[in-house]
């Protein structure tokens, strides 16, 4: 099963690397950056419908009955990892605008379909990642672009414009509302067509990539940002993720939640959304400014996936012995 989770993420990996070197030794220029700009705007619409088309109303409801877990996930989200955030983009030697983007990336919501696999792998509570997982990503829609206007305006990132507002609405909400009030009449073909929604998913992500990239590189992207600068971001980022994943752990421990759900506060509590991190950056900030303010974030992902996948194989490893040891008492006793 891990093989298989590697196999459905390897290409996308590389595909993220080749969009950027693309957009490094082609970038968008004129027309075409207008177009492929115009062009990433209706992948973010259509993708926000779609998940607003295939989330279940059930599954939300279902999800209250075990709230002091998903409170325990939402603060870790929206509270724990900003508290942080604040303080790694306030490091000295930072470029302003990769620190903007560190503070960016604890802002967002958690991810969907990794924590839901991890969780699966590592024998966990699954129907509580997926209500976690969802809320995270329902509530990330309004509270992300918030907490970026309150945070990020202190940090003097200029906070959330007007028109980003307006961006966050049409782009963001009102397709991913419309999606959920259409799902009685689309919900069973997106569910049938699954496929669809992860090339929709992916295919946005990469055209945002691409177009953000490219217009960072047109600015000199890759002369204000050196190979110190992405070094000491991947150390950064493997210290946030080890600091929150140390931190779910103990808390887990201190609310006392069971194995299974303990699981679910460190896949979903620990990791961050590439699907929801790039459109919104897309919306939020000037088109030159988002390649520097999604490097931290793609950074951040490819460290959540090779870990979490490496604690997912312990966990399962650890449940299977257990549930050996159990049958072999089993035996002996009767």
């Amino acid at each position: 099963m891990l093989q298989r989770l590697f196999s459905i993420f390897e290409p996308f990996v590389l595909s993220l690397l080749g969009t950027v070197l693309l957009a490094t030794l082609l970038p968008a220029r004129g027309a075409f950056a207008t177009f492929a700009g115009y062009l990433a705007d209706a992948g973010i619409v259509l993708l926000f419908f779609l998940h607003g088309a295939k989330l279940s109303r059930d599954a939300i409801w279902l999800g209250l009955r075990n709230w002091p877990l998903h409170v325990a996930v939402l603060g870790t989200t929206f509270l724990l990892f900003p508290a942080i955030g604040m303080g790694l983009s306030r490091l000295p030697g930072i470029d302003p605008s990769i620190a903007m983007g560190i503070l960016f990336l604890t802002l967002l919501p958690s991810t969907v379909q990794s924590s839901i696999a991890f969780t699966a792998i590592a024998r966990g509570n699954v129907a509580a990642a997926i209500c976690s997982a969802s809320f995270s990503n329902l509530l990330g829609i309004v509270l992300t672009p918030a907490l970026v206007a309150l945070l990020m305006k202190v940090d003097g990132g200029g906070g959330v414009s007007l028109a980003s507002v307006e961006g966050i609405l049409l782009q963001l909400l009102a397709p991913f509302v419309i999606g959920h009030l259409l799902r009685p009449w689309i919900g069973g073909f997106v569910t049938r067509h699954k496929s669809l929604l992860t090339i929709v998913d992916r295919g946005s992500i990469l055209l945002v990539v691409y177009t953000a990239f490219g217009a960072a590189v047109v600015e000199g992207l890759w002369s204000r940002v050196s190979p110190g600068d992405l070094g000491l971001l991947a150390l950064i980022c493997l210290g946030l993720f080890g600091l929150i994943l140390g931190a779910t752990f103990v808390l887990a421990r201190v609310m006392g939640l069971s194995r299974e759900d303990s699981i679910v506060l460190q896949f979903c509590g620990s990791k961050k959304s590439l699907a929801s991190g790039v459109p919104m950056a897309g919306v939020l900030f000037p088109a030159a400014q988002v390649g520097v303010v999604l490097l931290p974030v793609m950074l951040f992902h490819q460290i959540q996936l090779i870990a979490c996948a490496m604690l997912a194989r312990h966990y399962g490893e650890q449940a299977a012995a257990a549930d050996a040891g159990k049958e072999h008492e089993a035996a002996r006793s009767g």
